[in-house]
């Protein structure tokens, strides 16, 4: 019985390592389609977050592929290309969005990862610069608590980065209404709003601002998913079984479309959660037709 028991123990654990070993170098691709009426023209986006300078081929050849194959109109990017740790290269990121930039325009949201790095120089010394060099010279201006219209498709596109205390571990720090209202300003109703925030965890207060859509990462997925169940695990927090783990949430008239991120940092494995490449589609409502934030 032992022997049998030592077995079946050598089987599964090799077949988890293989799973883990797969989930952590591939990444699937998930579509969404959103309608309103004040959408003024079709537009499609790809969505990148959380690369943590992950490499999909050299260069991220593979990456760009799939992107390419989407036809995209933009890039919205939802934080942390890169990962914030002393020393760490910047290549695979910059190198990404260099091949990008020359086709797409690129709306860059910022993760907790570039804002330590502008926020702690001592630590990181002049990694935030040259990285915000790097992103001038491809043109893109990160959009720091500040918003890009898009009259031709009638969308606005903001970023927010927020203060650190709304990252801290083991518990979700309470935001308060006022803190979107005095960080970002108030969105124009009149034109779409598309919220590039990090964490989803505030996502209740996102919608009550006035987002239409939000588009965010930072989770990961939960690093590891319950099979059947589909629950992540564990958030960056250090929370088990975060409510805002992947995929699309509604909060009254907002939807949430959660990546589960490209890449992988601290916990550096991937176990039954294969990185995501997001696909999002702006369509006209049309007359008579409901609003369509469902997943395709």
């Amino acid at each position: 019985m032992a022997d049998i028991l030592c077995t079946i123990f050598v089987i599964l654990f090799l077949g988890l390592a293989w799973v883990m070993l797969y989930d952590s170098n591939r990444f699937v691709l998930r579509t969404c389609r959103v309608s309103d009426k004040r959408i003024k023209k079709s537009c499609r986006a790809v969505v990148l977050a959380d690369l943590h300078n992950k490499r999909y081929g050299r260069d991220n050849e593979r990456l760009l592929a799939a992107i390419r194959e989407q036809k995209p109109d933009m890039i919205f990017v939802a934080g942390d290309l890169i990962t914030a740790k002393p020393g760490a290269s910047l290549e695979p990121a910059r190198r990404l969005l260099e091949a990008l930039a020359a086709e797409y325009p690129i709306y860059y949201g910022n993760g907790n990862h570039e804002y330590r790095l502008k926020r702690y120089p001592d630590v990181y010394g002049d990694m935030a610069e040259s990285y915000g060099q790097a992103l001038a010279g491809m043109g893109i201006s990160p959009l720091v608590n500040s918003a890009a219209v898009l009259p031709e498709y009638g969308l606005a596109v903001w970023g927010l980065e927020m203060d650190r205390k709304y990252y801290k571990r083991f518990r979700i720090t309470k935001m308060q209404q006022e803190y979107l209202n005095e960080t970002l300003g108030r969105p124009d109703g009149s034109l779409y709003t598309v919220l590039l925030a990090h964490n989803p965890d505030y996502f209740p207060q996102y919608a009550a601002w006035g987002a239409d859509l939000v588009l965010s990462g930072h989770v990961h997925g939960g690093v590891a998913r319950v099979p059947f169940w589909g629950r992540g695990v564990l958030s960056p927090g250090l929370l088990l079984f975060p409510k805002y783990d992947g995929g699309i949430f509604r909060e009254k008239n907002a939807v949430m479309v959660l990546s589960r991120g490209l890449g992988m940092h601290t916990i550096p494995i991937r176990l039954f959660n294969p990185a995501e490449l997001w696909v999002v589609d702006f369509a006209p409502e049309s007359e008579g037709e409901e609003k369509d934030r469902s997943a395709t």
